[in-house]
């Protein structure tokens, strides 16, 4: 075999052998990243939803079924197809799966469902009674679970001269009617970190000092 002839055989097995890493190259591309969601609220796990939040609901690959708003008062929100969904209560992970099981029932075959928080309601609270400016407050952004007493305390521009730490008391009201609860602030301190989670719709009242 001639010497050309054999630089020709030569360049063919070559070839042959990088075929393989040739092709495999073609034809594997590297993974492709899920879109990141839009930023949302970084919500505390367990996060239980109320009215006035606002959320993002997503269907993957329904781009159509996308819906974003806020819980009405009632804690309803309308999402396509299925109109007004009461969400309030729920856990995000909760109402993902309320809404792929409502989804699932009539519409979708097996839809992925996600929720995701956007923004917070306003949460407030109440304080009255002996501090230096009374009234309904607004709980700090990131908060949404509650504030300590202390803080609340010092929103309210801190206590008068006659106020009573040591005489506190919170009103709270859920489900089953009012709580009442009876503090002693006088034993809190922000170094030692144990006081009283004060919860929004909570009214404060701060004691006076008996002479």
């Amino acid at each position: 075999m001639g010497v050309g002839a054999q630089g020709r055989c030569l360049a063919i097995a070559l070839a042959l052998a990088l075929l393989p890493e040739f092709l495999l190259a073609q034809t594997v591309s590297p993974p492709v990243s899920a879109p990141a969601s839009a930023g949302g609220a970084s919500a505390p796990a367990g996060y239980i939803l109320s009215s006035n939040d606002q959320v993002s609901v997503e269907i993957f690959g329904e781009e159509d079924l996308r819906a974003n708003g806020r819980l009405n008062p009632e804690g309803n929100l309308s999402v396509p197809l299925l109109g007004s969904v009461h969400l309030a209560g729920l856990t995000l992970t909760q109402a993902a799966s309320k809404l792929t099981e409502l989804y699932g029932r009539d519409y979708l075959v097996h839809p992925r469902v996600n929720v995701i928080l956007l923004t917070y309601a306003k949460r407030r609270f109440s304080i009255l009674g002996q501090v230096s400016h009374p009234g309904s407050l607004e709980m700090p952004e990131g908060s949404p679970g509650g504030i300590d007493l202390l803080e609340a305390i010092a929103l309210a521009g801190g206590y008068t001269r006659i106020a009573a730490p040591e005489r506190i008391t919170i009103r709270r009201h859920n489900a089953n009617g009012d709580q009442i609860f009876k503090v002693n602030a006088k034993r809190f301190n922000k170094a030692n970190g144990g006081s009283f989670l004060v919860e929004p719709g909570d009214t404060i009242t701060v004691g006076e000092s008996i002479f």
